[in-house]
C-alpha cells in the first residue's frame, strides 16, 4: 500500500519520482475510443457514457477471485466520488478539494501529486470533484471555487487556468471536464443559489471560450403552463394563480438554476453534445417562478460547432421537488415500431429511466417505475408532505452502465422518504436558496437497491437491495460482469444477466463513486474509490482500490 502523508498536503505540487512523459491523446482519440479499448481516456469510458469494456479476462466464473493489486491512500480523509482515468499506463485520479494525483496504474506508485489553492468556496452537497479530462499532454481539472485549471500531464505543472463563473455567488465545478476535437467542454454546479445554468466549450490550448449555452433564458422560461409530465404524470400545479403572477417576474431566468452538473455524452457522427440539466431556483418553491422553468430538469441537445439547442425535453415542468436530472445521458440503440433507433436515456430522480430519440428528442418509451413511487408530485406545504422518491431520487448523480448484449442498463438507487415543508425566503447573494425543506420522515425506512432495465421493454429486469441508499454508478463489461459499491464500503460484482451477487469486498468507507475497469500487459483491473459521500452521510476514508485476478 502506498501512503501519502497529510503533511505534505499545503504544497503545490509534489513529486515522487521522475515523471514519465504522458502519453499524447488528442481530441480524434478519444473520438475514437469504443467499448473496446483497454484504456479509459474519459468519465465515461467513451463518448457513450456507457460505462461498458468488451475485456471479458474477469467473468462470472473466476470473478470470485478477485484480491487488491495495489491500493494508494490519498491522505484527504473526505468524500471520494472520482472514476480515475488511465492513459498510457498512468492512472489519474481527484480528490475532495481539487487534489489530483497521477499514479503508475501497474503498482499504484505515485508520480506526482497537485493541490490546487483554491479561493472562496460556496458549495451544497460536499467539496466533492468526479475526475479530470486529459488531451494534447494535458489534465483538465474543475474546482471549487468556479476555475477550469489545465496542468501539463507529465508533470502536474499548471499551464492556464480561468475563471469559469462567479464563486463567490455559489458557483463551483465538480464534474470530470470532456474533451472534443480541440475544446475541453464543462459546466457548472450552484443551481442551489440561483445561478444561471450553462455549459461552456473552452479552446484547450489556451482556455479561451469558444460558446456557452445557457440552459434557461427569457425566450422559453415560462414555456406553455403544462399540468402533466412528458409521461402523463400530474403535477399537482395551480396554473392559474402561476399565470396571476407571471407579469411580475418576467426576469426569473436571470437566477433560474438549471445548472449542468455531471458529464454530457456526444454524438460524433451528428456533431450533437447531450446535457441534463439541474433543479430551477429557488430549489422547492414555485411561487417566484411560474410557468414550467425550461430548460431546467431536462435533457438538451447542442450543436457542437456552434453551442446551439437542436432540441430539448422537459422531465419535470416547474420541479418544487428537487427532483432534477442530473444522472450522466447514456447513448445507445433501441428498437421502436419495427426499426433500430438510436437514442439518448437518462435515470431520473423521479425514478424512471427516460428513453429519447437522439434526432428529435421524441420520447421512445419510459421504463417502468424503478424505485418506491408514494405521493408523486404532491404540492409542498407548510406542515409537511410526504414523499417518494425524495430529493436524492431515485437515481440521485450516479452514472448508469449499459450492456449492448443484453439491452440492460444499471442503475445504484435510492430509496428515501421525505418530507417537503414550504417556507418562502427571499435570495441572498451566496447563500442556500432552497424556499423550503426537505427532512427525513420519521418512523419511515431508507434502503437502496441496484436495478437491471430492459430497456427494450422499459421493464425491470432484476433488483439487489441493500440496507442502505446507494450513490456512486456502476460498470459492466463483456464477461458478463456489473460492479457496484454500497454505502456500508461493500464493492460487489453481480451477474449482469441475473442480477446474481457473485463477489464483495469489504473496503472500510462508503463506496460512492462509479468504477472503471482497464487492460495492462494482459492483465484486465478494476478500479474504485472508498471515500463516503457527503450527501448521504456514509464514511469517509482516502483509498482507491484496485483488483485483479490471483494467479
Amino acid at each position: 500500500m502506498r501512503a501519502f502523508s497529510t503533511a505534505a498536503m499545503g504544497l503545490a505540487l509534489l513529486a515522487v519520482s521522475s515523471p514519465a512523459m504522458a502519453q499524447e491523446v488528442s481530441g480524434a482519440d478519444i473520438a475514437a475510443q469504443t467499448s473496446a479499448s483497454n484504456q479509459w481516456l474519459t468519465y465515461g469510458h467513451d463518448y457513450t457514457n456507457q460505462r461498458y469494456s468488451t475485456l471479458n479476462q474477469i467473468t462470472t466464473g473466476n470473478v470470485k477471485n478477485l484480491s487488491a493489486a495495489w491500493v494508494f491512500q490519498t491522505g484527504v480523509v473526505g468524500p471520494f466520488e472520482v472514476t480515475p482515468v488511465v492513459s498510457g499506463g498512468t492512472m489519474y485520479i481527484t480528490t475532495a478539494y481539487d487534489h489530483v494525483f497521477a499514479l503508475d496504474a501497474k503498482s499504484g506508485k505515485m508520480k506526482w501529486q497537485y493541490t490546487q489553492k483554491l479561493a472562496k468556496t460556496i458549495f451544497c452537497c460536499g467539496p466533492v470533484n468526479r475526475g479530470v479530462a486529459i488531451a494534447d499532454g494535458k489534465l483538465f481539472l474543475g474546482t471549487l471555487d468556479g476555475k477550469l485549471v489545465a496542468l501539463n500531464a507529465s508533470t502536474g505543472t499548471p499551464v492556464w487556468s480561468i475563471q469559469a463563473g462567479d464563486n463567490e455567488a455559489g458557483y463551483s465545478l465538480t464534474m470530470a471536464p470532456l474533451i472534443y476535437q480541440d475544446r475541453v467542454i464543462v459546466g457548472g454546479a450552484g443551481g442551489e443559489y440561483g445561478i444561471r445554468g450553462s455549459v461552456t466549450a473552452y479552446n484547450i490550448s489556451d482556455g479561451k471560450e469558444a460558446w456557452r449555452f445557457w440552459t434557461v433564458g427569457p425566450q422559453d422560461w415560462m414555456g406553455d403552463f403544462v399540468s402533466q409530465t412528458p409521461n402523463g404524470a400530474d403535477l399537482h400545479r395551480d396554473i392559474a394563480a402561476e399565470k396571476a403572477v407571471a407579469a411580475k417576474n418576467v426576469d426569473h431566468w436571470k437566477v433560474g438554476g438549471g445548472e449542468v452538473w455531471m458529464t454530457p455524452a456526444i454524438d460524433v457522427k451528428t456533431h450533437t453534445l447531450f446535457v441534463s440539466t439541474g433543479n430551477p431556483s429557488p430549489d422547492l418553491d414555485g411561487s417566484p417562478r411560474p410557468g414550467d422553468n425550461r430548460w431546467t430538469d431536462s435533457i438538451i441537445a447542442i450543436d457542437l460547432d456552434n453551442g446551439q439547442m437542436k432540441w430539448a425535453y422537459q422531465e419535470i415542468p416547474h420541479d418544487v421537488w428537487d427532483l432534477d436530472a442530473v444522472a450522466p445521458p447514456v447513448l445507445f440503440e433501441t428498437m421502436a415500431e419495427g426499426k433500430k433507433v438510436a437514442v439518448v436515456g437518462e435515470a431520473g430522480k423521479t425514478g424512471w429511466f427516460y428513453i429519447l430519440d437522439r434526432e428529435t428528442g421524441k420520447q421512445v418509451r419510459v421504463s417502468d417505475a424503478f424505485v418506491p413511487q408514494r405521493n408523486m408530485f404532491a404540492q409542498p406545504t407548510p406542515e409537511g408532505v410526504l414523499m417518494l422518491p425524495g430529493a436524492n431520487g431515485g437515481d440521485e448523480w450516479s452514472p448508469v452502465s449499459y450492456d449492448p448484449s443484453l439491452h440492460y442498463v444499471f442503475i445504484p438507487t435510492l430509496n428515501q422518504p421525505m418530507l417537503y415543508k414550504v417556507h418562502p425566503a427571499p435570495r441572498e447573494h451566496g447563500t442556500l436558496w432552497l424556499g423550503s425543506a426537505f427532512v427525513a420522515a420519521p418512523g419511515t425506512t431508507q434502503d437502496g437497491s441496484v436495478v437491471a432495465v430492459d430497456t427494450e421493454t422499459g421493464k425491470v429486469a432484476w433488483e439487489h437491495k441493500v440496507d442502505y441508499p446507494m450513490i456512486g454508478g456502476c460498470v459492466s463489461t463483456a464477461g458478463g460482469v456489473t460492479f457496484a459499491g454500497e454505502s456500508n464500503g461493500n464493492f460487489d460484482a453481480f451477474n449482469s444477466k441475473t442480477g446474481e451477487l457473485l463477489w464483495q469486498f469489504q473496503t472500510g468507507a462508503g463506496v460512492n463513486a462509479a468504477p472503471m475497469v482497464y487492460e495492462l500487459d494482459g492483465q484486465e483491473y478494476v478500479a474504485i474509490a472508498s471515500g463516503g459521500s457527503y450527501q448521504i452521510g456514509t464514511p469517509y476514508g482516502d483509498a482507491l482500490y484496485v483488483f485483479k485476478l490471483s494467479r
